[in-house]
């Protein structure tokens, strides 16, 4: 049963609904891209890691976000591939394969902590909170100027794993934030 808990974006699911009572602080999060050496296998064989597919170059025509850097792509400056890539790989046995695009040439993977990517920012997005067995907790379409408090609202809550960050208008997956657990 789906119960809408705060009106303006946030939805709960089943038994994991976001609890009230939040912790006062939270230790950070990392914004994770799709692995380095993942993207440079997919430049290097054209084909999909995960699935062997065929993967397809094209001259930027739309508005994205590369999985590797996080950073918008220049339209009709730069190429990029597309190639099936799964999210949950490594986090759990039921693959949901989607489509995702990279830069062709090499960039640098984002790797800042405590930072959401400022060219994402201007992209229509959707937070879901998943818990154990890919349960979705919450989900949030936040603002550009509400997103590291929805955030650290998600990840407060004790039985968020993970978080995906995906285009609300096209529904695939962009991203995984995690809790950075500083000791």
């Amino acid at each position: 049963m789906r119960s809408v808990r705060d009106p303006a974006r946030l939805y709960s699911f089943g038994n994991g609904a976001i609890s009230a009572a939040m912790e006062d602080t939270l230790a950070g999060f990392r914004v994770l891209p799709i692995a380095p050496a993942l993207a440079q296998e997919v430049r290097s064989t054209l084909k999909s890691p995960q699935y062997g597919h065929p993967a397809h170059v094209e001259l930027a025509t739309g508005y994205g976000p590369c999985r590797a850097c996080l950073q918008q792509f220049r339209t009709g400056e730069e190429d990029r591939i597309l190639f099936t890539y799964n999210p949950f790989a490594g986090l759990d046995e039921y693959p949901s394969p989607g489509p995702v695009f990279i830069h062709a040439k090499s960039c640098a993977a984002f790797a800042e902590t405590h930072a959401f990517p400022q060219e994402l920012r201007s992209l229509p997005l959707t937070l879901e909170a998943y818990g154990e067995n890919r349960w979705i907790i919450a989900r949030e379409r936040p603002s550009a100027q509400e997103i590291e408090g929805c955030i650290e609202r998600l990840l407060s809550t004790s039985c968020v794993r993970y978080i995906h960050v995906r285009n609300t208008e096209a529904g695939c997956f962009i991203a995984r934030i995690e809790r950075d657990c500083v000791e």
